[in-house]
Order: C-alpha cells, then sequence, then structure tokens
C-alpha cells in the first residue's frame, strides 16, 4: 500500500516589528531549512517578509517561532500570514532587500556587546581577539550607523569597509551567528583606533596608551558609539576637578563607567532591579544611592547623594575597562549646554581645550546619541532620558494618527516625535535649545528622522509659549496644519500614550514651569484631560516669582518670597537662608510684593523655597538641583507632616503657603533637613491626594495620570500613588516615555493626532 505525502501549502508571512538588524533573515532561514521548508525571506521598507511552502504542520511550526521565539534583539508587532498557491519548488533563500517607496519598520537601537563577542575579544587564539569594532546580529552599532533604509551595509557608515575573505565567509554563512550581520569586519578589514595627542599621532598600541594617560590623571575624548566621552580617572581627585574646570560643568554629577557588577556593589546601593537596569542589553546610566566610602573622588559627585553607574557597552569600552581596571568618569564630549560632539573635525575643535587626548576611530557616527539615563523605583525602571539604545524604537500609541504628525517638544530637554498610523517615534534626546549649535542638532535630526521613516509631516504640532524655539521652527514650517497644545496638557497625554489609554483622566502635572492657556507661569496643575482637550480643575496655591527666571537659578529668592506670602510681618528673626543674604533679602521681599514680580503655580518654584528654607540649597548650578537634592534628605524614620489646606471652590486650590508656614516653623526650632524635606513630602503628597480625591468626586473619573519633571522625584510618587491608592484610585505612571519635558513631544503629536482625528469625524 502506498502512502501518498501530504499535499504542501505555501504562505506569504508578512512580519512588522523591530525586525531588521537583529539577524531575522539568517533566524527565518535556519528554521525554515530545519523544517525542510521551500521559499525565501528578505528585507523591504515594510518589515522581513517570508515565503514559505512545506507540509502544513512544517510552515505551522515556523509561523509559530515567528511569534512566539524571535531572536534576542527583535520585537514582533505583528505577523500576518496570507494562503498562496503552491509552486512545489526546492530550497530556501536570503533575497536582496527591496527598497520601497514608504518605509514603515523601524530602524533598530544599538545594542550592547554581547557575551559570544565579549568572548571573543578576550581570546588571544580568537582573530577578533582585543579588536574594538567586534560585533554580530546579537550586538553592535545600528541606529547611530544607519544612513537610510533598509538596514544593508551599502545604507551605512560601514560602506567604506570592504569584507575581508574571512568576514564574508561568515556573512554568507547561514550557521554562522554573523549571517548576513551588516556591520560585521575584523581588524583585517575593518575600522581601526588610533590615539592623537596634540597634532600628532601616537605610536604604539592605542589601547595601552590611552590607560597609561588614565593612569596618569588625564582628561581623553574617546569615540564612542553615539558620540565623543570625555573620560578621566573617577578616583583621582585632582583629575576630575580639572575635569569640572575646562568643561565648565560645576554642579552637575559625572557618569561613572564601571569595570564589572563588583565595583557596582561597591559604589552604589544595588538592589534585583537595580541590577537588571544596569544588565539590560540597552546598558543605561543608573542612578542610585551612592555607598558611603565608595573611593570616588568627591567632584565626581558634586553632593549629590546619588550617582549614575554604567557597564562597559561596546568592546572599546570593555577593553578600557580591563586595561584600566577601576571606575572611570565617561561624561558627554562638550561643553555646558552643547550637544554631544560626533563629527571627528568638529570634536577636535570644541574638545581640544578640554581634552588632553584623543581616542578616536575611522568608523563615522551618522547620528549622535547621548547615553540614556534611568532609576529603579521598587522594581520599576523609570525614564529620565531616552537615548542610545532606546532611540528610535517606535512606541505604540493609543491613537491612529489619519494624517503624519511632528510634535517638536519644549525648549528644555528637547526631543521631537514623529507619529503615524498607531507608532510615535520619540527622537533621541537632543538637550536644551538654549544656543545655535543645539538648535542645529535639533533641526538637523528632525530632517534626518523624516528622511529615515519617510515621514512628512501634514500636522505640526508646539508648546503655546511664545519664546520657545522648538515652537518658533514648528512655526515657520509651510504647508502645514498647526496645532498648539498647552504644556501640561502635553505631559498628561505623554503619560496616557505611555499606558496605552485614551482618557479621560484627572491629571496631576507638576514641573518648573510651562505656559498657561491664561497666559501665566503654570507649574502646579490638576486637570480633567483626555487626548483632545484638558480642563485645569485645580492648582497650587500662586507663588511671587521675583526676577523671574533670576529666581529660578536663585531659589533662596523663591524662598524670600513664599515667606513674605506665607508669614509677612511675622517672619522669625533668626532665618538662616535670610542671614546668608541679608542685603538682597528685603529687596527681594518688596519685588515680590510689587507688580513687575510675576506669580506662578510650579511645584518646582515651590521645591526651590523649602530647599533654601532647609539649608539644602540656595543657588542652583543645574535645572532641578535644589529639588534633587531635597528629595536626597527625605528620611522615613522621621516623624510627622506638614497639614496642607486645600480650598474645594470652583477651582480646587493646594494651599502652598501652609506648607511654608509649617517649615518656618521647623528652622525656628532648628529642625534637621531631614525632618523638613520628609514633613514636607508628606504633606504634599496630602494635599495632592485630598484635591484629586475631591476632583474625583466631582467627575466620576477614578483614574489619575503623574505626569511632569517633579514627577521624577520617586519619593513624591510613591507617596502620592499610595494615597491615591487607599483612596481606590487607579494611578498611571511614566514608563519608557520621560515624565520631564522630554516627553512633551509625544504628548503633543498624539493630542494633534486625536484632535485632528475629532475634527474630521465632525
Amino acid at each position: 500500500m502506498t502512502i501518498e505525502a501530504p499535499a504542501p501549502v505555501r504562505v506569504h508571512v508578512r512580519v512588522r516589528g523591530i525586525v531588521q538588524g537583529v539577524g531575522f533573515r539568517p533566524f527565518v532561514y535556519g528554521h525554515a531549512t530545519g523544517l525542510r521548508l521551500a521559499g525565501h525571506v528578505g528585507n523591504d521598507g515594510d518589515g522581513v517578509f517570508v515565503e514559505a511552502e512545506g507540509p502544513a504542520h512544517a510552515v505551522d511550526l515556523l509561523v509559530e517561532a515567528l511569534k512566539e521565539r524571535p531572536p534576542r534583539l527583535a520585537r514582533v508587532d505583528s505577523v500576518t500570514v496570507t494562503p498562496l498557491t503552491p509552486l512545489h519548488r526546492q530550497g530556501f533563500s536570503i533575497v536582496d532587500s527591496v527598497a520601497a517607496a514608504v518605509p514603515t519598520t523601524p530602524v533598530t537601537p544599538d545594542a550592547a556587546t554581547c557575551n559570544d563577542c565579549l568572548r571573543e575579544i578576550n581570546d588571544p587564539l580568537d582573530r577578533r581577539y582585543r579588536y574594538a569594532f567586534t560585533n554580530c546580529t546579537n550586538c553592535g552599532p545600528r541606529f547611530t550607523i544607519t544612513i537610510t533604509v533598509p538596514y544593508d551595509r551599502a545604507n551605512t557608515s560601514m560602506r567604506a569597509f570592504g569584507m575581508c575573505g574571512d568576514c564574508a565567509a561568515e556573512y554568507h554563512d547561514p550557521a554562522n551567528r554573523r549571517f548576513h550581520a551588516q556591520p560585521v569586519c575584523c581588524p583585517a578589514c575593518g575600522p581601526r583606533l588610533a590615539l592623537r595627542h596634540g597634532t600628532r599621532h601616537v605610536d604604539g598600541d592605542p589601547l595601552d596608551e590611552t590607560v597609561a594617560l588614565l593612569d596618569a590623571g588625564a582628561i581623553v575624548a574617546v569615540k564612542g558609539l553615539g558620540g565623543y566621552h570625555l573620560a578621566c580617572d573617577a578616583t583621582n581627585t585632582a583629575a576630575v576637578a580639572r575635569l569640572r574646570e575646562r568643561k565648565h560643568r560645576e554642579h552637575k554629577p559625572f557618569a561613572v563607567m564601571l569595570p564589572s557588577i563588583k565595583w557596582a556593589h561597591r559604589l552604589i546601593h544595588v538592589d534585583p532591579g537595580v541590577l537588571a537596569a544596569l544588565t539590560d542589553r540597552r546598558r543605561p546610566i543608573v542612578v542610585a544611592a551612592a555607598q558611603q566610602g565608595n573611593g570616588l573622588a568627591p567632584a565626581v559627585t558634586a553632593g549629590n547623594l546619588a550617582v549614575g553607574v554604567m557597564l562597559p557597552y561596546t568592546p572599546l569600552h570593555h577593553l578600557l575597562m580591563a586595561g584600566f581596571g577601576h571606575p572611570l568618569v565617561l561624561t558627554s564630549g562638550n561643553a555646558a549646554d552643547e550637544p554631544i560632539a560626533h563629527a571627528d573635525d568638529d570634536a577636535v575643535a570644541r574638545l581640544s581645550g578640554i581634552a588632553d587626548a584623543f581616542l578616536v576611530s575611522d568608523r563615522p557616527i551618522h547620528s549622535r546619541a547621548d547615553d540614556s539615563v534611568v532609576r529603579v523605583d521598587r522594581g520599576r525602571t523609570v525614564t529620565i532620558r531616552r537615548s542610545r539604545g532606546y532611540a528610535p524604537e517606535p512606541i505604540a500609541m493609543p491613537v491612529v494618527a489619519r494624517r503624519p504628525v511632528l510634535g517638536c517638544g519644549a525648549e528644555l530637554k528637547s526631543t521631537f516625535c514623529l507619529l503615524r498610523g498607531g507608532q510615535a517615534v520619540l527622537s533621541h534626546h537632543i538637550g536644551d535649545l538654549e544656543n545655535f549649535e543645539t538648535l542645529q542638532s535639533y533641526t538637523e535630526a528632525i530632517a534626518h528622522y523624516q528622511r529615515l521613516f519617510a515621514v512628512t509631516p501634514e500636522i505640526v504640532a508646539y508648546d503655546l509659549h511664545p519664546d520657545y524655539l522648538s515652537s518658533k521652527h514648528a512655526l515657520a514650517i509651510d504647508g502645514v496644519t498647526h496645532i498648539g497644545v498647552q504644556h501640561h496638557h502635553a505631559h498628561i497625554a505623554s503619560c496616557l500614550a505611555d499606558n496605552g489609554q485614551p482618557g479621560p483622566v484627572i491629571g496631576v502635572a507638576f514641573d518648573g514651569t510651562g505656559y498657561g492657556a491664561d497666559g501665566m507661569l503654570w507649574g502646579g496643575e490638576i486637570l480633567v484631560a483626555d487626548l483632545c482637550a484638558a480642563d485645569r480643575v485645580g492648582h497650587l496655591e500662586p507663588l511671587p516669582l521675583p526676577g523671574g527666571a533670576v529666581a529660578v537659578r536663585q531659589p533662596w529668592r523663591m524662598a524670600a518670597a513664599a515667606v513674605d506670602a506665607a508669614v509677612g510681618e511675622d517672619e522669625p528673626e533668626h532665618l538662616p537662608v535670610r542671614a546668608r543674604h541679608t542685603e538682597l533679602w528685603h529687596p527681594v521681599r518688596a519685588l515680590a510684593r510689587s507688580e513687575l514680580s510675576a506669580s506662578t503655580t510650579s511645584a518646582g518654584r515651590l521645591f526651590d523655597a523649602v530647599a533654601a528654607l532647609a539649608d539644602v540649597r540656595d543657588i542652583a548650578g543645574y535645572e532641578g538641583q535644589a529639588a534633587i537634592e531635597l528629595e536626597q534628605r527625605y528620611d522615613d524614620a522621621v516623624p510627622g507632616t506638614y497639614p496642607v489646606g486645600v480650598d474645594d471652590g470652583e477651582v480646587v486650590t493646594i494651599r502652598s503657603t501652609d506648607v511654608i508656614r509649617g517649615v518656618v516653623g521647623d528652622v525656628a526650632t532648628g529642625a534637621a533637613a531631614a525632618a523638613i524635606a520628609t514633613r514636607f513630602h508628606r504633606g504634599l503628597a496630602d494635599a495632592v491626594a485630598t484635591a484629586v480625591e475631591e476632583v474625583s468626586r466631582r467627575t466620576g473619573l477614578r483614574v489619575v495620570a503623574l505626569s511632569g519633571g517633579v514627577f521624577q522625584n520617586l519619593t513624591l510618587v510613591d507617596l502620592v500613588s499610595e494615597r491615591l491608592a487607599r483612596r481606590g484610585l487607579h494611578v498611571l505612571m511614566h514608563r519608557e516615555i520621560p515624565a520631564n519635558d522630554a516627553g512633551i513631544s509625544v504628548g503633543q503629536a498624539v493630542v494633534a493626532a486625536a484632535v485632528d482625528g475629532r475634527e474630521k469625524k465632525s
């Protein structure tokens, strides 16, 4: 009796998501050949396409693998299977990539060195021993070298390096993990390192010579994955102080790269969440509480009680750290407020006054990308700065845009966002748009992203502040629909987007300052909001802002104004902050009372006032410094809280002056900074919960979104969310999208898309 083989089936499979530059085609090839299927796999502008023919059960197994067990760096968003007529062909192949008129596949973020490549660079018998550009399909440069799509070598900055015979053999071998790895290279054919000291190239091994310079206390500019870093011995007091002086960065802490996890335990408090963040394939900077006696030079943290640390994420970093053996300061290669240098000539021009030497390479960086920064709170990783390793991975949105949208972002911590369909691409960190270099970087990056993702915006969203350079850029774009989005509405919308929620919610937006719908300076707002609209239903009691921007840089001025507003002539005689600013104290109080002084509901400025009164910080060297240092004084063991009233008028108002009266009373009795910081955080959290509960009673809404830079204060987030949860309210918090102004562009984009969709329906 003859048993006939089952009739073959043939299908076309479309895979969308993070599927290019992650070894997806060789992954499909390996599975298909193992299942003895016929067909092919390729890349195009829409992702990965597969044609597979063979027994039905084998085809099903292939599709299951695509959905459930993709490559390590892949993210599969959808798998679509379409039946085709069998052709009875034999063999399976990888076909050439197909360029598309409108690419929709995302460009893959850069990935940290995998363990296989790490073993090779540490193996004296391997041909890639100590080779600083080793990579494979599981790791290495992606976004920072990509010029256009589809992701092929010819479309990256590796196109100048032809593969040698050995690398070509790996590239074409389906059994090799470098099969179709576009940046594959080795010492015989790939980029090379060189060390420049002044105008000359240093003889000898560049890595060994760099380690020797660092050991001697030198500052070295190191060309990394997304730009140049400035490196020095993190334990050398003189070297770190010299770097601060040359970089004109007096206060902001430096990031530190560690040789190993063992060093992390010596420097910071490591819990499972911190460990997971440190070893994540994206290798962000992780900000955590510093251990006492950690051995770092004092100027590394500049008095901050936390330190940002990261592990090596490129072969170059691994080799440097192995040779150096202890922590290195590794801070962005720029002077204060400039974008990170990534082009070689520009780096030499801008950093020669800072660095003693340059460790360079001949592989161009096409797109700059600063290091990403996260914090960990009770096992939850919170993104502070989303850049290298994260950008430009798309984020699913709770709204589908009918027309492409560009969200232009804010002024500080600037980013932009492209929204097409239901996917948002949030840019890498750009910086503060306060100088020409950063603005130029911003506009160039927008143009690059538009080319890379083939997005021509038809809607441009912007902040209402008339002086923001991002808004001026937006309004200068012709032939588009302009949609202005109020700053704090954008904050709440970004939190909704981060949680896949359309609203409505009760939104609590606490930040430094943002331009209000009434033209005033907002910053402590309670909104009833969805993606289309926001109504202001509550806020912090306004306080004077004497001197405007000067008061932002000098928190003691906020203290003077707040004390005057809270207690007037009953101000205690012995107030330490007044004693430190005797000559200007009364003039500033007079200014605060005058019509020349603006007022603000800003939560950030309230933090500033309390920080100065608590003797934590009188002058801020960078945005948010006083608030950050006040949070670090919080101590669960301290008893008490400041009673803060909530006026439940038509607009709910949290009485900021109650906070100040509580602080002044404690200061008068000589209370420590920890006591003041702790009672302030608790009192503010109580008041927020009370105000939100009142809004919930009026509206029936039971979901609350927390956003704005002040909610990077994880102590406040925990206190507020605990109190709201006890009242039966569900709390949305940020995860992937930063709560600070770096998330504003996403909020603008989703609001604009929602408004556009609503108008189309109407």
